[in-house]
């Protein structure tokens, strides 16, 4: 694959490889650029394809004082992003998930090679960045190798989880060690005595472990069971695996047992925040990065502690980040020497800081690391179980032939028949199997 990372990129090319990339993403319709940044009088300007939260105005009215540079935002869209990169007019830097997100692009020869940039840098130093941020590298064959193509803005280490001290008292529940980890099989028995339910309806969710998405979920279950999803040269998947099976047994029993959200019992909050921060959850597999809501309520931050990722029983310990959200700077970007200060200011200075000193995720500059919150007792106890964490730190590397919304599509529609106890284990393994395999063999056909 390493061949085609300069190839040129036509439209039929990239449309071809994103077509099952993608499948599922709705048109786009109607998406304005926001222009809320834009410098009256001229000067350079860059255009960042992000969330709309990611960068409020007030940064990018900072950014324009501070550095000189106006920023235009586009929201974030894959459809958009294809559109303007095979017109090859693409934004200056993209959002991304560097675990899911870096093979893919680096193997479709879009992302350019940042190694150059971070060795002149004096903002960005490569011996100050976290091995989180090795989820942005890509070497043509492995994830966590080679090139930089993008940094994370901060990262968690998502199988570790929140609980609530107060409902485990109440529930009598003993807590988990803050050293050692509880295996999934004791973290599951747990969310059954804690799950609160009332007329038939879950008042309290005893715990939720769904991960950043169910793909990367299931790729790090079965990693913790000691096995890989993915075949040596990532061309395919296999649930029927000893490993694998474990990990997709587990998550079925999980959804079965009804004590947290699942594609068979949602969670009308969409997400574990809102609901963890109002007492209606006792364990959330969030990560570290839950803290920074955590912390703006002191009365739900002083009952909250945080747990090692769990293992299974046998199986090894690793705690990997899922997501690592940050920036990739695609190759035919047309103001790259300002984006890259854009990027080293964003990455390494003032909201780099902030987002720090909030306690939203872990900083991905090891200097910046004691800004995260130590100043109450509750807070010191939770930077020290991070800390111990990061010693079981670990790269999952992900395929670079499909996206994992492509994946997700699939899995939400032939799960669900096992949940409910409608077909087998190994039934719904073979389903997996053969429709996930169809569309990893497209897109390896179309990268080469």
């Amino acid at each position: 694959m390493r061949s085609h990372a300069g190839a040129s990129l036509s439209r039929r090319r990239f449309l071809a490889l994103s077509a099952g990339g993608v499948a599922g993403t709705a048109a786009l319709s109607g998406c304005a650029l926001s222009t809320a940044g834009a410098a009256p009088g001229g000067g350079e300007s860059i255009t960042m394809m992000v969330k709309l939260d990611d960068i409020s105005p007030e940064l990018i009215q900072q950014a324009q004082k501070e550095l000189g540079i106006s920023i235009t935002v586009v929201q974030d869209d894959i459809t958009r992003l294809i559109a303007m990169l095979t017109n090859g007019k693409p934004p200056d830097l993209v959002r991304g998930l560097g675990a899911l997100d870096a093979p893919y692009f680096a193997a479709r020869g879009v992302a350019e090679d940042l190694d150059p940039y971070f060795a002149k840098s004096t903002i960005l130093k490569t011996d100050d960045l976290d091995p989180a941020n090795d989820v942005w590298r890509f070497d043509g064959t492995t994830q966590g190798k080679g090139p930089r193509y993008g940094m994370a803005k901060d990262f968690s280490q998502d199988a570790m989880f929140w609980y609530n001290t107060a409902l485990f008292d109440k529930a009598g529940v003993d807590y988990p060690s803050e050293t050692e980890p509880i295996t999934y099989e004791e973290w599951l028995e747990n969310a059954k005595r804690l799950v609160q339910r009332k007329n038939g309806q879950t008042t309290v969710y005893g715990g939720s472990y769904n991960g950043v998405n169910l793909t990367v979920l299931l790729t790090n279950l079965t990693a913790a069971a000691g096995g890989s999803l993915f075949s040596g040269d990532f061309t395919r998947v296999d649930f029927t695996t000893p490993e694998a099976r474990k990990a997709l047994t587990w998550y079925v029993d999980y959804a079965k047992t009804k004590v947290g959200p699942s594609l068979i019992q949602p969670n009308p909050d969409t997400w574990d925040g809102p609901t963890y921060v109002a007492n209606r959850m006792a364990m959330s597999g969030s990560g570290y990065w839950l803290g920074g809501m955590i912390n703006e309520d002191p009365k739900v931050a002083k009952v909250s502690r945080l747990a090692p990722a769990p293992v299974f029983e046998g199986g090894r310990r690793l705690s990997s980040c899922q997501a690592g959200t940050g920036m990739w700077m695609p190759k035919k970007a047309q103001n790259k020497d300002a984006a890259w200060r854009v990027f080293e200011w964003f990455f390494g200075e003032g909201p780099a800081k902030a987002r720090a000193e909030g306690g939203w995720g872990i900083p991905t500059l090891k200097s910046l690391r004691p800004l995260m919150p130590q100043k109450e007792d509750y807070q010191k106890r939770v930077f020290k179980v991070q800390e111990a964490e990061l010693e079981h730190f670990s790269v999952t590397p992900f395929t670079p032939y499909v996206k994992t919304e492509a994946v997700d599509a699939l899995i939400n529609q032939i799960l669900p028949a096992a949940m409910n106890g409608q077909i087998s284990v190994d039934t719904l393994a073979g389903r997996l199997n053969s429709s996930i395999n169809e569309q990893m063999k497209r897109g390896k056909e179309q990268v080469g």
